[in-house]
């Protein structure tokens, strides 16, 4: 599953959201689209463009000139998920689950902020836009070789979500933004502004997909893989292969293996949310390998999951060598 948050598609998020609504009503255009995808959220599926535009550009009370209005979230399921919907509801049902995953998905970025008051989709301000097609960019691989043109449809069932949100909760009064990380330095400042960890909502993103559908996901088809992979070092690297062998080599004995303490009881699963329910399955060889995996790895927009401590020693040594270059 991938889920990442932007400005806009459009390239600004700090006027009007009629831009980016008329580019998400692309499809409808199409001759081919006999019926219409209209907008949805958690509390109607019959949303038309104009009420689209007019909620989330009459929704910015006390935000300035330069302030960031609303943001777009995308909810794209890999092939994988995509293939396991339509072998499980069918064409038209998995388009449907889909929509009721995003609700989901929405309650988990309202419960991401850490604020009173903001405790599921209905205290936001959101509408959803379910998307048939995808197309062919410059960054795609196959627009670099030449077998594909910008602009081409890509092929297969590319069914995905495109979420506008505003800035602001659905009483108009309090700021929430996803750009605000911070991890709690200041836990008093913290409950004041919200915080918002992008990891932990990326990651929530299987976890809600896998219960809510009983979607058995293999370990390298998580997000904690995949980063490791990517931003770990070479003993996170290597752990996560040892732990692959040992899922494979467990098979269903280790399933039905269930321990007094489960293996991950000691591991922050709102941070790992995705490992939830893996306890039977790792034997006791495998605590040193989590407390290696688990350990601090960069994440993909480049925000260390560090501690406060670690944070302020970076800092620390950031402006002795400042200093030094004076």
């Amino acid at each position: 599953m991938y889920i990442n948050i932007t400005d806009s598609e459009t390239g600004n998020n700090k006027e009007s959201c009629g831009n980016l609504v008329s580019y998400l009503e692309k499809e409808n255009r199409l001759a081919e689209n006999k019926v219409p995808q209209h907008w949805f959220n958690g509390a109607s599926s019959n949303i038309r463009p104009h009420e689209v535009r007019i909620g989330i550009d009459g929704n910015i009370a006390k935000l300035g000139k330069d302030d960031s209005k609303f943001f777009l979230i995308n909810i794209s399921p890999s092939r994988k998920e995509i293939d396991f919907l339509l072998s499980t509801y069918g064409e038209q049902g998995a388009r449907e689950k889909l929509k009721e995953y995003a609700v989901r998905i929405m309650d988990e970025y309202a419960r991401n902020f850490r604020r009173p008051g903001i405790e599921s989709n209905n205290d936001l301000l959101w509408f959803g836009k379910l998307e048939n097609y995808r197309y062919y960019s410059h960054k795609d691989r196959e627009v670099k070789n030449g077998t594909k043109k910008v602009g081409d449809r890509k092929e297969g069932p590319q069914f995905h979500v495109q979420v506008i949100v505003s800035r602001k909760d659905i009483t108009n009064r309090i700021k929430l933004s996803p750009q605000n990380r911070s991890r709690g330095r200041n836990v008093e400042h913290s409950k004041k502004m919200g915080q918002f960890d992008q990891m932990a909502f990326k990651q929530c993103g299987e976890t809600v997909f896998d219960r809510m559908f009983g979607f058995d996901r293999k370990l390298k088809d998580t997000l904690l893989y995949a980063n490791t992979m990517k931003n770990g070092n070479i003993d996170q690297q290597a752990a996560v292969h040892t732990l692959d062998r040992q899922l494979k080599s467990g098979g269903d004995t280790a399933r039905e293996k269930q321990q007094d303490e489960p293996i991950l009881s000691k591991v922050d699963l709102e941070k790992f949310p995705q490992l939830t329910g893996w306890g039977p399955l790792f034997p006791e060889a495998s605590w040193g390998l989590l407390d290696i995996l688990l350990a601090p790895v960069q994440d993909f927009g480049g925000h260390d999951t560090v501690s406060a401590e670690e944070e302020r020693k970076r800092k620390r040594k950031k402006r002795g060598r400042g200093r030094g270059m004076r």
